[in-house]
């Protein structure tokens, strides 16, 4: 259905790889397959199952499994370990205990009596629908293809016309003990079914081996994708194009400056994150003459529906008169006009024990000639939340195309956003960590110093965006935080800070990033050593270019980027001791660090009453990792000292009144706390982290 991926899926099933396989690892290896093409389930999306013959712990006797997605797994990376099972008989025997629709959710609540093996793995509330089918190996799944055909107006008649009899149909049911008793049902009164598509839901389909299975599901969907090209040749899509797209770098332009400023409107509770998305499908889409109304019936698909919210937000603009300051003044009203729809949408569809409204702020943002902003708690639930909306798209293109789209029935889709259920769910979620929902940007990223503090950032759960003129450093960096932390918490970005426009290019791609910044922990430096009389116009330039106008160019452009967002924000400056403190031979870095350290001071002046906070952090003989003590500085410093390496470290140590190294380390558990929210009520400070120098006590 994608206007860009390839036409058919693969059967990508390996006999030789799965004739290796115990049964349950064949579950993970089909689930797997499945899982790694977003046309057949999205991230989260879907489950499979198999019933397996094992031995009873507690018997020795063979008994019957179900294995099945536990609850919050994702196909395409489930393990063992993500599978629930349950002893079949005493699923069976839940039946019994059912006392009809109006009680299915206490269903749930007998299911860990089920479990086989003491597994801790809980039971998602689709294991119904897999127990109750009678066939040993079962795949749900959420196909683009095949949602376009269940959230047509006429998804029976699609579904006969394309399938005949080998596929079924059933109508919408909210997923439970319910819809379970009906795929039983239908899969004894229609023995030679493949499976059936649900109503604005998804596709089941089943088989007496795990190959079956699987190559029926690849099948059926590339049965759909096939009547769909059929069917869709030569027509106009979505009412054909009302706008042209502006070129990718005016796009990604304004989504530097319009990010920023979605993201103060909608963070007043919680800082969100951004995704920006203007692939080929969204443009198709945000630029059509049918965006409005198709946009405005919300999604179907359960699963997309609760990644996207009840309906995205489109923010008119046209692309041919491209007035972005007036699209600027009025977000405020549309963010605000948003609310007030979704306030309306629970107060209509409320029950007396529904959860308290949630977050009423839109989730999905569509903008003519430019494409979809995404907004969520971190960035990978807005990158996936994008990533649901565009498989919404898909459906939407093929239902309208052969048919009419028809969302999710508001009461039903507020039934699903507000079930209890998923609020007992999302009680369960671990507490967020201390910079959950920040975005951090380290300059001199790649160094000994800038590296730790990035690493300790991102462990407190910040996004950190990698600034460093460094490019193969940078790289290394990038690579080695992104095997750490996940790849979706850290960025690269090549930056020269001595440079203006590569300081605005930068702050610009780290904006379309992650939508916007709250902390700059601006580090890049270098170190020079010279006697006054050996220190040439060219050395005295270049400290002051990198260590004070460096330090202006990058605290500017947080500062635009804090105002424009209006949550505050956070800069701490990576300065020295010798900031403080005269040493010989470097009047060119001590003055420099001088100048950075009263910067700080006025930039703390100019940001206190919009809740920015500015301090510094002084280290001092932070050898070990550190750039800054390769090359001639060593050298220099040894020299000055009368010294080699180790004895130059030794003499550090010493002169301080600790008697204690210095390490990176040290330095960004400093910047930590002064870009937390431990240290909410300082600015304007220094932190001296140099084990002790007299001649440096601040006061």
């Amino acid at each position: 259905m994608s206007t860009t991926a390839p036409a058919r899926l693969a059967n990508l099933w390996d006999d030789g790889k799965a004739a290796a396989m115990s049964e349950p690892e064949r579950l993970v290896y089909r689930s797997n397959l499945l899982g790694s093409d977003k046309r057949v389930t999205n991230y989260g999306g879907g489950n499979t199952s198999s019933k397996i013959w094992q031995k009873d712990p507690l018997t020795g006797q063979d008994v019957e499994v179900l294995w099945v997605k536990g609850s919050g797994g994702d196909s395409a990376s489930i393990k063992l370990d993500g599978f629930s099972t349950l002893y079949m008989d005493k699923l069976r025997a839940l039946k019994g205990l059912y006392r009809g629709v109006d009680f299915e959710d206490e269903m749930v609540g007998y299911l860990p009596h089920a479990t086989f093996n003491l597994n801790p793995r809980a039971a998602s509330i689709d294991t119904p629908l897999h127990a109750y089918v009678n066939h040993p190996y079962v795949d749900h799944m959420h196909p683009d293809a095949i949602i376009a055909i269940a959230a047509s107006v006429n998804s029976r008649e699609l579904t006969q016309q394309i399938f005949g009899g080998s596929i079924g149909w059933l109508p919408w049911k909210k997923p439970g003990f319910e819809l379970g008793l009906w795929l039983g049902k239908y899969c004894e009164e229609n023995p030679n079914a493949k499976g059936l598509i649900l109503e604005s839901h998804g596709l089941f389909t089943w088989g007496d081996t795990p190959k079956a299975c699987y190559e029926t599901t690849i099948a059926i969907i590339n049965q759909a994708i096939e009547w769909f090209e059929g069917q869709t040749a030569g027509k106009s899509i979505f009412g054909g194009p009302a706008v042209q797209s502006l070129d990718a770098e005016a796009r990604r332009a304004i989504a530097a400056r319009l990010m920023p400023r979605i993201r103060g409107l909608i963070s007043a509770d919680s800082h969100k994150l951004g995704h920006f998305d203007d692939s080929a499908a969204v443009l198709e889409f945000v630029n059509s003459n049918d965006l409005r109304p198709l946009a405005a019936l919300g999604t179907s698909c359960p699963d997309h529906f609760l990644r996207t919210k009840i309906r995205p937000l489109v923010i008119a603009f046209d692309p041919g008169n491209p007035d972005l300051d007036a699209v600027i003044a009025k977000l405020p009203e549309d963010i605000a006009a948003y609310r007030g729809d979704y306030q309306a949408y629970y107060d209509r569809s409320r029950h007396d024990n529904s959860p308290a409204v949630r977050d009423p702020n839109a989730v999905v943002y569509l903008m003519p000639g430019v494409g979809m902003f995404t907004f969520a708690k971190d960035k990978a639930t807005a990158r996936i939340s994008g990533e649901f909306y565009v498989n919404a798209i898909n459906v939407m293109r093929g239902a309208s195309s052969v048919s009419s789209y028809q969302g999710l029935p508001e009461q039903e889709a507020f039934d699903i956003e507000y079930w209890l259920l998923e609020e007992a769910k999302l009680s369960r979620l671990p507490k967020p960590k201390s910079l959950a929902g920040r975005i951090a940007l380290v300059t001199g990223g790649a160094g000994g110093i800038g590296k730790a503090t990035a690493a300790r950032l991102l462990r407190e759960g910040a996004c950190v965006v990698l600034a460093d003129i460094d490019a193969s450093a940078l790289a290394a960096a990038n690579d080695e935080l992104g095997a750490a932390f996940g790849t979706d918490f850290v960025r690269p970005v090549n930056i020269n800070v001595t440079q203006e426009d590569a300081v605005i290019s930068g702050f610009a791609h780290a904006v379309v990033e992650f939508g916007g910044l709250d902390i700059l922990v601006s580090n890049a430096g270098l170190a020079s050593s010279a006697p006054i009389e050996e220190t040439t116009l060219e050395l005295w330039n270049k400290n002051m270019d990198i260590l004070s106008t460096g330090y202006f160019l990058v605290s500017r452009e947080a500062f635009r980027l804090f105002r424009a967002q209006k949550i505050g924000g956070n800069v701490v400056f990576v300065a020295s001791k010798n900031g403080l403190a005269a040493s010989p031979n470097a009047a060119a870095y001590c003055t420099a660090k001088a100048a950075e350290i009263h910067l700080a001071r006025c930039l703390a002046l100019e940001g206190a009453a919009e809740q920015i906070r500015v301090n510094t952090v002084n280290p001092d003989a932070v050898l070990r990792g550190s750039k800054i003590w390769a090359g001639e500085w060593l050298e220099q410093r040894a020299s000055t000292y009368k010294t080699d390496k180790e004895g130059l470290e030794d003499m550090y140590r010493q002169r301080s009144l600790l008697k204690r190294s210095v390490f990176p380390e040290d330095i960004a558990e400093a910047i930590y706390f002064l870009a937390s929210d431990m240290s909410a009520k300082s600015t304007g400070n220094i932190i001296n982290v140099d084990a002790g120098n007299a001649q440096s006590f601040t006061r």
